[in-house]
């Protein structure tokens, strides 16, 4: 049995697919009679299994949501999920996002790496076990998603309307070596309803951020105010005092403050300024009414602050294996009747969700501030000794000569909609992780090695 003799055999026709794949811009469109999601991802899973078809496996496409490829005999199956969808290209390609060009050995274009560039390294591996005759005790399959990139699921639920969970596996669609705990998620809206009266000396409004799961660079207030002086002196101060960027705009009886932190995802709160927290800060220093809006704010600045690990919300935890809690405050609106400010929390993997819960609800007690769209889903972990994380550090370790250190993150994988698989791969340790940015790319020789772990990591799993 020679894998890694094959997979070089095979390695013009990998990079030929993968070029091809790359050229379909499979961004999520309108949907249609017969295209789910689009005609881009329609085209792309068509693509996947036409491919399939010509390699000799046998495949199956669940009525153009998501479809699969496999090789193998037995009742229970092993499987590969990746996904063929993309995010939009973007501004700033020094090559077309589109054209698949090979540059420095390098392939460029928007899903090099995330995530079809794996995606046809995970088919030539399985070709590789067919060609070779290996015999395993279950099938292996290859599922081609077609709307990971939404976050919506929709074609995962599909999927398990019409077919059982794997018994293991893992998606190409994360970072090398092993990614065995991804947080619990939840995102949610903290709403008090307000009595507003427009009065002097008053906030008529705020409003910042954009996603919950980003830190928001940007917030703005609107203060009903005579002296705008009063304000202008109180930033100046604040400013000199704390180091944020706080700015101040008279415009007829409204007093515009602006308040500028620094993005970053929201599982990683750390690494921002949030913007929204700032501005309440100082938002709190004013001499305005204390109306339920003013309330509001001045509670959040008691039991946030600039904190970033739930410490003053009584959420702090913590585990050895994933680390704090994540806290970031994404999104705020207001408009007369209420105030709303939506949280993203990510809660360490060895948690329970009912605890962080039971800790929101007993700050929020008697507040009058209630929870609303609350979002969640689960942690993921595998612990160290799982039949799955042994079977794919010995490949790892095998097939690159490193050792196979466990990794948790605080953002999740496509591993989170399917049972019983990790992510594992294809991003190498020190590699730039360029998905969803302009010029992303993948090294020809790594998507070559990915071929190698990801077939000889099916077969092992399978055997």
């Amino acid at each position: 049995m020679n894998i890694n003799k094959k997979i070089d055999e095979f390695k013009e026709d990998i990079i030929t697919s993968t070029q091809e794949l790359v050229r379909i811009k499979s961004v999520r469109g309108e949907r249609g009679e017969k295209t789910p999601f689009g005609k881009g991802p329609y085209e792309a899973l068509k693509y996947c299994l036409d491919l399939c078809d010509k390699l000799g496996l046998k495949t199956v496409n669940l009525d153009n949501y998501i479809g699969y490829a496999e090789y193998g005999e037995g009742e229970d199956y092993v499987a590969v999920l990746g996904h063929v969808d993309v995010v939009p290209e973007g501004d700033g390609w020094i090559y077309p996002p589109y054209g698949a060009e090979i540059h420095d050995e390098k392939i460029f274009g928007r899903g090099t790496m995330d995530d079809k560039g794996p995606v046809i390294a995970s088919i030539y591996g399985l070709k590789a076990i067919k060609d070779l005759g290996l015999k395993t005790s279950k099938k292996i399959r290859i599922i081609f998603g077609t709307d990971e990139e939404t976050g919506s699921g929709e074609e995962i639920e599909y999927y398990f309307k019409k077919e059982k969970a794997p018994v293991s596996g893992f998606t190409p669609d994360g970072e090398y070596p092993i990614i065995n705990g991804e947080k619990g998620l939840t995102t949610f809206d903290l709403v008090k309803k307000l009595n507003y009266k427009g009065q002097e000396n008053s906030i008529k409004y705020i409003r910042g951020g954009q996603k919950a799961n980003m830190v928001p660079d940007y917030c703005e207030a609107g203060i009903l105010i005579n002296d705008a002086n009063i304000v202008m002196n109180a930033a100046k101060e604040f400013v000199d005092k704390t180091g944020y960027d706080i700015s101040v705009e008279g415009k007829d009886e409204v007093v515009v403050v602006k308040s500028r932190g620094v993005s970053a995802h929201g599982s990683l709160p750390e690494l921002g300024k949030n913007a929204i927290m700032q501005l309440f800060a100082f938002l709190s220093e004013l001499p305005l009414e204390n109306s339920d809006l003013f309330r509001f704010i001045k509670f959040m600045n008691e039991h946030i602050g600039m904190e970033v690990h739930g410490e003053s919300f009584g959420v702090s935890f913590e585990d050895e294996v994933s680390g704090k809690l994540s806290f970031n405050v994404g999104v705020i609106r207001t408009n007369e009747d209420e105030v709303r400010l939506t949280l993203n929390l990510r809660y360490p993997v060895t948690c329970k969700y009912e605890d962080m819960l039971d800790g929101l609800n007993k700050t929020l007690k008697d507040t009058g501030i209630t929870i609303e769209n609350m979002s969640h889903q689960k942690p993921l972990y595998f612990p160290k000794d799982h039949e799955v994380i042994r079977t794919l550090s010995k490949v790892y370790e095998e097939q690159t000569g490193e050792k196979a250190e466990l990794l948790s993150i605080g953002g999740g994988t496509y591993a989170k909609e399917m049972p019983n698989i990790v992510a594992f791969g294809p991003i190498f340790p020190g590699e730039e992780d360029l998905d969803h940015q302009a010029n992303e790319y993948i090294k020809i020789k790594h998507l070559i090695k990915n071929a190698k772990i990801y077939a000889h990591a099916m077969y092992e799993l399978a055997k």
